[in-house]
This record gives C-alpha cells, structure tokens and sequence, in this order.
C-alpha cells in the first residue's frame, strides 16, 4: 500500500487520503485478490451507503453525487495510470 499511498499524494486537495489493501472482496476483485494481485480499497465518506436502497431497485440516478462521481473518477484514473506506466510490476502479496 505505500506505493498507493505516494500516487495518492498530489490528489490530497481532492480529498483523496486513504487506500488500503482489500481483505474482505467478495466481488470482482476476488479473482485478483486470489492469485497475489494487489486490490486497492479507497474508504469513501458513506453518506447513503448503508440505506435502504443501496443496492436494490430503488437505488436510482438521482441518488448519485456528481461532484463525488467527478472526484472518484480522477482517483480512480490516477492510480490506473500510474499503475501502467509504473516500471516494474506491482509487489504480490502470498
């Protein structure tokens, strides 16, 4: 994680402070997480994470943020670019 930590670093104006390693992926990171690949978790604010739509077939468009949407995305892109141009491959884990 520190190597995520660092290429975090310049995106702290945007909020971005924390990843950790994911232990705890169920979902499409599992396969990763399974052979060694590291699988970075951002902790998001949960605003309405934890409600009653979350999830279901009322959790529509209208709940999402924009501005957080925006910020995620810049996060998310940063880390994928510095994960393609970084020159050696990600440290595995066993």
């Amino acid at each position: 994680m520190p190597l995520f930590q660092q290429w975090l670093e310049p995106l702290r104006d945007l909020g971005a402070t924390m990843v950790t390693g994911r232990g705890d992926c169920g979902g499409d990171c599992a396969i990763f997480d399974h052979v060694g690949i590291p699988t970075p978790s951002f902790k998001q604010d949960p605003l309405d994470y934890d409600s009653r739509t979350h999830h279901t077939n009322a959790d529509l468009y209208e709940h999402l943020v924009p501005d957080d949407l925006k910020q995620a995305a810049v996060v998310v892109a940063t880390l994928i670019f510095e994960t393609a141009v970084h020159d050696e491959m990600l440290p595995r884990h066993k």
